[in-house]
């Protein structure tokens, strides 16, 4: 698997704090990317959380003790600088988003964009809302496939705290795709 060979946790500690800034950044800048860019939904916001979670990396990588992995370590701190950038920026509204999404879609025409499935979308749509605590723990299990306990480990809290989250979002999520089936906006 992908992940397992970019993420793997046999590697030591050692190895990852002796590679130069530009091999960390070569080797991390598409993960951090992507978890940034799951997280906000915002091309320019992924690219800026990004920068932050390097600035942060490459200023305290001197003080990795190697008490977890490294990647642990690398994913806490994107946890961290998502959720910042969360407190720090007010948010337009979803809908607004997902327009602006459309009409900026790399190598796909906006009629392209709203042809895709109408119910990723309305996922898409519902995720956003998740308070960010609770998005993060969808963007890590989901999109990134982390296991709970390395979900945790990320997050700082125990496993048992990132099951009764994901229970959670799991009954918010299936109440609000619910009410939208209702009302008509989803033909499955």
């Amino acid at each position: 698997m992908l992940l397992e060979a970019q993420f793997s946790t046999r590697q030591t500690p050692v190895r990852e704090t002796e590679l130069s800034p530009c091999e960390l950044f070569d080797r991390h800048k598409d993960r951090i990317y992507s978890i940034a860019l799951r997280y906000s939904g915002d091309p320019s916001a992924a690219q800026d959380i990004a920068q932050e979670t390097f600035l942060k990396l490459f200023a305290a990588l001197g003080t990795f003790r190697g008490e977890s992995t490294f990647e642990s370590w690398l994913y806490r701190l994107v946890v961290n600088a998502c959720l910042d950038y969360r407190r720090k920026s007010k948010r337009l509204a979803p809908f607004v988003e997902n327009v602006l999404d459309l009409l900026h879609a790399p190598g796909a025409s906006a009629l392209d964009s709203v042809m895709q499935d109408e119910m990723s979308g309305q996922l898409k749509a519902a995720v956003d809302t998740l308070p960010a605590e609770q998005r993060m723990v969808v963007v890590l299990r989901y999109t990134e496939g982390l296991s709970y306990d390395q979900i945790a480990e990320a997050m700082g809290c125990s496993a048992g705290t990132i099951a009764s989250r994901l229970s959670r979002v799991h009954k918010v999520l299936e109440r609000r795709l619910r009410r939208l089936a209702a009302k008509g906006n989803y033909r499955g």
